[in-house]
């Protein structure tokens, strides 16, 4: 019979307790992409506010496609188009045709399919204002001929019906695919690299948490002495309760006095947290890439050279011309419906101004070296015209 024997505890002498540090970053959006999914306007939206540096570049590059006018061969009615450009009406609170445009081009880059609307007054003689359309408003299908497309507007319930004067909708789409109405966002692709960049910068943080708050392993260490021992396990909860008084009020520091081998020592303390310069570095360059905008644009100070500037000042005034490109029909839309409106007939041309000054000064530079170059021409040609022989 063993009645003498001392019961062994069946609870483990270590265990792990939750730390309640949220190991995944907050956008699930992100987390849960799905490459095969379609059309996600959720998704795009939440890279935009996930990583600043693309909402950052979205917009530098809406406002470095500028502002335009439009040019008439009849100077009267080329000051009243402009005059109804600057001064049209844009959705609840915004003022001028370019206003819209700038928002049409935003939305563009964002979900790769932009939709606008044309307002006309009640008599149906005049443009009363321009609307930037959300896009789960609206729904594209397509027709009977797979070149008529059909335009919808969901109802509260669910439904959609098509909607009255489909001429006056303004529709923008971004590099569709082959049979496929809906465009492809400027951001397509990157949701897997900027995953991966949160999950960097979610564990930048957590690490910080866990060792940049510091935390203290304390040890109790009980002498050979059979009385301290039969005490231990009463004096180490002693112990904890008095460093726990004393670590709780930070504005009053407290010392710290036990009796017996007691150790101290900070969790983590030995652990160096990774160098993300390289990984970080990679995956941006991976953004930038796929967005066409120059490093210096975005205040990243990475080793260039003055020719490599200038290249990819070019790369990016060439992207903005395609942007222009895309712009054009939807302003041509809007001057067509509003010289038929106003009973006007006359030959227009869009007028976009240059992108920066150094455009200004290359075309200053080309002007003057083209007039040197006619200039000694006609020195050449009056000098022969001249010569007896």
């Amino acid at each position: 019979m063993e009645f003498f024997r001392s019961k062994k505890s069946k609870e483990a002498a270590v265990q792990t307790v939750s730390s309640d540090l949220n190991v995944r970053h907050p956008f699930s959006a992100i987390e849960n992409y799905n490459p095969l999914t379609g059309f996600e306007m959720k998704l795009y939206s939440t890279l935009k506010e996930a990583v600043p540096i693309i909402d950052a570049a979205t917009s530098k590059i809406v406002r470095l496609v500028g502002d335009f006018r439009i040019s008439c061969e009849d100077k009267d009615i080329e000051y009243e188009i402009n005059k109804f450009m600057q001064g049209v009406q844009v959705n609840a609170c915004g003022l001028g045709a370019s206003s819209f445009i700038l928002t049409h081009l935003n939305q563009l880059l964002t979900y790769g399919t932009a939709v606008g609307e044309i307002v006309v007054n009640g008599d149906g003689n005049r443009i009363k204002a321009l609307y930037n359309a959300f896009l789960g408003d609206v729904e594209l299908k397509v027709d009977s001929s797979p070149l008529k497309l059909k335009i919808c507007r969901k109802k509260e319930n669910g439904e959609s019906e098509e909607i009255k004067y489909p001429e006056l909708i303004l529709i923008s789409a971004l590099n569709p695919e082959p049979g496929h109405i809906y465009g492809n966002s400027i951001m397509k692709g990157l949701p897997f690299i900027s995953n991966i960049l949160l999950k960097i910068y979610n564990s930048i943080g957590t690490n910080w948490e866990r060792i940049g708050n510091v935390r203290f392993a304390v040890t109790y260490k009980p002498s050979s002495d059979a009385g301290e021992r039969a005490y231990a396990k009463d004096r180490a909860k002693q112990i904890a309760e008095q460093w726990g008084r004393a670590m709780k009020d930070s504005n009053h520091p407290s010392d710290f006095i036990a009796v017996g081998d007691v150790g101290i020592k900070v969790i983590g303390a030995d652990n160096q947290i990774l160098d993300s310069q390289v990984p970080v570095r990679q995956m941006l360059e991976q953004i930038i890439s796929k967005l066409s905008i120059p490093p210096f644009l975005l205040g990243l100070s990475w080793s260039t050279t003055e020719t490599m500037s200038n290249q990819q000042a070019d790369i990016l005034s060439s992207e903005l011309e395609g942007y222009r490109r895309l712009l054009n029909p939807i302003i041509n839309k809007i001057c067509n419906i509003w010289l038929g409106l106003s009973g006007y007939i006359s030959d227009y041309k869009i007028v976009w101004e240059n992108v920066n000054l150094k455009d200004e000064l290359q075309l200053s530079n080309a002007r003057l070296n083209n007039a040197k170059a006619r200039e000694i021409e006609q020195r050449i040609n009056e000098n022969e015209g001249s010569d007896p022989n």
